[in-house]
């Protein structure tokens, strides 16, 4: 089982950033997925969750209307499309596959919102 994530990096405020996460070694499809995060000194925080039924969402308040949480079956990949980003979404962004009582994580990416 493996998850990566990949796209993070620094970014000035206001502005965007993709993060993906490509799953292998398991049924993608039937696997909610997650991604969290964690900044420096606070504990991992869930941002948006995608289901595995009919992919619908749920968000974090602090990243509603902002971020957008997507899925591709058939690439096996799970994506954080992120705008107007802001200085307090710095963290490390983690991928989290979860069903049948079982979940996955990812190693992370970072993510600085810094002019």
């Amino acid at each position: 089982v493996q998850l990566v994530e990949s796209g993070g990096g620094l970014v000035q405020p206001g502005g965007s950033l993709t993060l993906s996460c490509a799953a292998s070694g398991f049924p993608f499809s039937r696997y909610a997925m997650n991604w969290y995060r964690q900044a420096a000194g606070k504990e991992r925080e869930l941002v948006a969750y995608i289901s595995s039924a009919d992919s619908s969402t749920y968000y974090a308040d602090s990243v509603k209307g902002r971020f957008t949480i997507s899925r591709d079956n058939a690439k096996s990949m799970v994506y954080l499309q992120m705008n107007s980003l802001k200085p307090e979404d710095t963290a490390v962004y983690y991928c989290k596959a979860r069903g049948f009582s079982i979940e996955f994580w990812g190693q992370g990416t970072q993510v600085t919102v810094s002019s």
